[in-house]
C-alpha cells in the first residue's frame, strides 16, 4: 500500500518498486541538495541509502534544509537526517556516516553503493567523486547552485562523459551559498531533480542527462540543456594516476600576526603557516579556548562574513576583546 501510487505507474509496477528495494544510494553532503533528494529517494523505497555529511546544523540551514528544524541546531545533520528519514519510511536501511569525503575513504566507500549523489557545494569534493566514481565504476547524479540558477547532469554513466569531461580545468575559487545567497526553494528543486535522475537510473527509464548539462535560471524562467562529449584521455588519467586532489596553497602576506581561520576543511586556497588557528564556525562554541585572548587574532574565512558572525559570537558568548574580523576574506591576507 506504500508504493500504490507509484506501482501503477507502466515505468515502474511491482518490478520496478522491487528494483527500488535492491538498490543503493549514497547521498555525499545532507544539505541544501541531499535533504530533498534523501526524502524524496526514502519516500520512494530506495532500500539502502548513506547519508554523508560531517558538518552540523546551523540556524542559517534552515530556510533551505527543510529536513531539519530549531531543535537540531548543534546536532550532527547525518544522524538527525536519519532520525528524521526513518520515520518516514521505517523499511529502508538508512546509514549515518558522520565524517567528510576524503582521498582516503571514497573509492572503498563507494564500492559499496550502486549509485552516488552529490549534495555538496565546493568543486574540490566534486572532482573527488567524480574520480572516485571512475575508479569505482560508479555513475553518479551532479547539482550545483549559484544565487537562482543551478546546473544538473549525470556523470560517469554507461561509459559515459565524466565531471572532468566537461570541467577539465578547476576555477580558482568556490562560489558559495554564504558568499553569494540563495532562495532556499532553488537548492530544494534541484535536489528533488537530482533525485528523479536517481530513479531513472535505477529503473532504467526515461532519459538521463548523461552526456548533457542542464541549466535553470528560476527567477527568469529560463532553461537550457547543452550537450557535451565525453574527453577519453581524461578518464584514462585518473585511470592511471588515480584521484588527484583539487588543492591550492597560499602563504600569509603578514606572518608575524595571528589568524583563526573559521572556513570549512574543505574550503580553497589552503594556509598552512604556524601563526593561523584552524577551526570550522560550527566549532567554535567547543573549541574557543584554543584561540588565545592576550594578542591580536585577525579573523578571516571566504568572504568575511562568516568571520564577522565568528567575532561577534566570540565576544558576546565568550568575552574576548582581541578579535578582529577580516572584510575582503582571505584574499585580502594571502599572497596566494
Amino acid at each position: 500500500m506504500r508504493y500504490d501510487r507509484q506501482i501503477k505507474l507502466d515505468e515502474v509496477g511491482v518490478s520496478g518498486q522491487e528494483k527500488l528495494r535492491k538498490a543503493s544510494v549514497l547521498i555525499v553532503g545532507v544539505g541544501g541538495l541531499g535533504c530533498p533528494a534523501a526524502q524524496y529517494l526514502t519516500g520512494a523505497g530506495v532500500g539502502k541509502i548513506g547519508l554523508m555529511d560531517h558538518d552540523t546544523i546551523s540556524i542559517t540551514n534552515l530556510h533551505r534544509q527543510v529536513l531539519y528544524d530549531e531543535n537540531d541546531l548543534g546536532k550532527p545533520k547525518a544522524l538527525v537526517a536519519k532520525q528524521k528519514l526513518h520515520r518516514l519510511n521505517s523499511e529502508v536501511e538508512l546509514i549515518a556516516i558522520e565524517e567528510a569525503l576524503t582521498k582516503d575513504n571514497a573509492e572503498q566507500l563507494f564500492n559499496q553503493y550502486d549509485l552516488i549523489l552529490d549534495g555538496t557545494d565546493n568543486f574540490e569534493t566534486k572532482y573527488l567523486i567524480n574520480d572516485a566514481c571512475i575508479l569505482a565504476g560508479k555513475p553518479w547524479v551532479y547539482a550545483s547552485i549559484y544565487k537562482n540558477e543551478g546546473q544538473l547532469s549525470v556523470f560517469n554513466y554507461k561509459n559515459g562523459p565524466s565531471y572532468r569531461c566537461l570541467f577539465p580545468k578547476t576555477t580558482r575559487q568556490n562560489v558559495s551559498c554564504e558568499a553569494t545567497g540563495v532562495l532556499g526553494v532553488v537548492p530544494g528543486i534541484f535536489g528533488m531533480l537530482q533525485a528523479m535522475e536517481a530513479l531513472k537510473i535505477i529503473l532504467g527509464v526515461g532519459k538521463e542527462l548523461s552526456g548533457k548539462l542542464k541549466i535553470s535560471n528560476l527567477l527568469s524562467g529560463s532553461e537550457q540543456i547543452l550537450n557535451f562529449q565525453q574527453r577519453p584521455e581524461e578518464i584514462e588519467k585518473v585511470k592511471k594516476i588515480g584521484i588527484m586532489q583539487v588543492r591550492m596553497d597560499c602563504e600569509m602576506i603578514d606572518s608575524d600576526k595571528k589568524y583563526l581561520d573559521v572556513r570549512e576543511a574543505f574550503e580553497q586556497p589552503k594556509v598552512t603557516a604556524a601563526n593561523v588557528i584552524h577551526i570550522p564556525l560550527g566549532e567554535l562554541g567547543h573549541r574557543s579556548n584554543e584561540i588565545p585572548k592576550q594578542e591580536e587574532v585577525l579573523v578571516f574565512c571566504q568572504s568575511g562574513k562568516r568571520s564577522q558572525q565568528a567575532v561577534a559570537m566570540l565576544q558576546t558568548d565568550f568575552g574576548f576583546q582581541n578579535l578582529k574580523n577580516v572584510k575582503g576574506g582571505i584574499k585580502t591576507i594571502t599572497n596566494g
